[in-house]
C-alpha cells in the first residue's frame, strides 16, 4: 500500500471542519508526503495543496483553542491562589 492509497482524493475526503486535530494532522502528513514525492498530475497536485492548506488551518484552529483553554485554566488557577479563602 502506498501513501497515495492512504490519502483519499480531495473530492472524496471528509469535510476538514469535522476532523479532530489528530485526523487533520495525520492526513496533512500524508498530503505533504504525496506532494514531496512528486509524480502527480498538475490538477491533483493543486487539489492536494489546497487540501493541505485547509488541513493546516484546521490544525491551527485546534492548537489555538487548546492554547486559549490552557490560558483560561491558568488564569482561574492563579485567581484561586491569589484570592483569600476566608479562613483564618
Amino acid at each position: 500500500m502506498t501513501d497515495a492509497d492512504l490519502t483519499p482524493a480531495p473530492a472524496d475526503a471528509p469535510d476538514v471542519g469535522t476532523l479532530t486535530y489528530e485526523q487533520a494532522r495525520d492526513e496533512l502528513v500524508q498530503v505533504v508526503s504525496r506532494l514531496e514525492a512528486g509524480g502527480e498530475p498538475l490538477e491533483t497536485s493543486l487539489a492536494l495543496w489546497e487540501r493541505g492548506e485547509a488541513l493546516a488551518a484546521r490544525c491551527q484552529e485546534w492548537l489555538d483553542g487548546a492554547r486559549e483553554r490552557l490560558a483560561a485554566a491558568q488564569s482561574a488557577s492563579s485567581a484561586e491562589t491569589a484570592a483569600p479563602d476566608g479562613q483564618g
